[in-house]
């Protein structure tokens, strides 16, 4: 089986409610789409989701990467053949991380679809549901209760709040949420590297009632030794996202015990194969994993989805970057049902009409 046919286009999906974070505010997101078909007459999807910040490409540079490198590397080959396929798009890709897990994402949609099972049993098929957080912007206090009551009302069981921009703020938010809402959900919080070594220690300590689940990249990723003093003064679980885009990086967080967790997103990894690794490693080091995501449609949520059901030691999701996006055109690939994600049961990573 050969790869005969490759096709994209550019998928513009603006938020139903734009969010704030410590470093911008995201008010619409781009994915590039990848389409493969076989001389077998088998399609496989693939999903790109640029993020200047993180992968490091614009929507421009993913279709740029599709037309002179990709599109050629690809015709006539294999698609089982991820391995060689991955270490050939690393050269010229190599700052290219989410035009790369396009790739690997709609290869391995082939291979579970010729196999007719499902992606995350091909991958391992550990567990078969997941529970994934939900996630709350920076928004003033009033504005996150409000968000957080709904969240619950709707079945989430999980709350991920944003800061980083005012730790007073961050402080109250925290409490308040615990005092108004109870103990019956767990609550983690992602400061996307907004905070110093010192107020990341002084949050820990203001809200050492509020049990604290995970923190989230803390400190900026350009001093990385940060992380690892708030890792050794706390003891709230800290987990490394922005740090950790390649194997060398969880190799070397993990090797000077900088962090207690890892964010695995496919986009900045660069797929689905690369991840296994970076998991490995993560399982060697004793670190507990999450699977994360950027602002994907539900193909890109879906792959991250089969990803973290292959495995054992996946143990948490952050896989609600589909929610609030309008226009997407991917549906039924998964089902969500009180803050839980199901894989719809059909070959690859769902059934998908356009």
């Amino acid at each position: 089986m050969k790869i005969s046919e490759i096709d994209y286009f550019r998928l513009d999906m603006p938020l139903a409610v734009p969010y704030t974070i410590a470093y911008e505010t995201v008010s619409h997101t781009t994915n590039i789409i990848l389409k493969l078909i076989t001389d077998k007459g088998i399609t496989g999807w693939g999903c790109a989701a640029p993020d200047l910040t993180v992968t490091g490409e614009t929507p421009e540079d993913v279709i740029t990467s599709i037309e002179t490198v990709i599109r050629d590397m690809l015709k006539g080959q294999t698609p089982f053949g991820i391995a060689r396929i991955t270490h050939d798009l690393k050269q010229p890709l190599a700052q290219a991380s989410s035009a790369r897990a396009m790739v690997d994402m709609a290869l391995y949609d082939i291979m579970a679809r010729k196999a007719d099972i499902p992606l995350y049993q091909l991958l391992g098929g550990f567990r078969h549901e997941i529970a994934t957080s939900i996630t709350i912007g920076i928004i003033p206090l009033a504005e996150t209760l409000e968000q957080a009551k709904r969240h619950l009302k709707n079945g989430f069981t999980i709350l991920k709040l944003k800061g980083g921009l005012n730790l007073e703020e961050d402080i109250e938010k925290v409490l308040k949420l615990r005092e108004c809402l109870g103990r019956n959900f767990s609550l983690r919080f992602d400061a996307n590297q907004g905070y110093s070594v010192e107020q990341s220690v002084a949050f820990i300590d203001k809200i050492k009632t509020a049990d604290l689940e995970i923190i989230e990249q803390p400190t900026s990723r350009k001093i990385e030794e940060r992380l690892g003093q708030v890792t050794q003064a706390v003891s709230v679980p800290v987990m490394a996202d922005e740090s950790i885009k390649t194997l060398k990086d969880a190799f070397r967080l993990a090797s000077n015990d900088r962090i207690d967790m890892i964010n695995i997103k496919i986009m900045k990894m660069g797929g689905i194969f690369e991840s296994q690794h970076i998991n490995s490693v993560a399982k060697a080091a004793g670190l507990e994993v999450m699977v994360g995501c950027m602002d994907e449609s539900a193909l890109g949520i879906s792959a991250g989805l089969h990803f973290a059901l292959s495995r054992a030691n996946i143990e948490y999701a952050d896989l609600d970057g589909h929610l609030d996006l309008l226009n997407d055109p991917f549906s039924g690939l998964f089902h969500l049902k009180d803050g839980t994600l199901y894989p719809a049961d059909a070959p690859g990573l769902g059934c998908i009409r356009l």
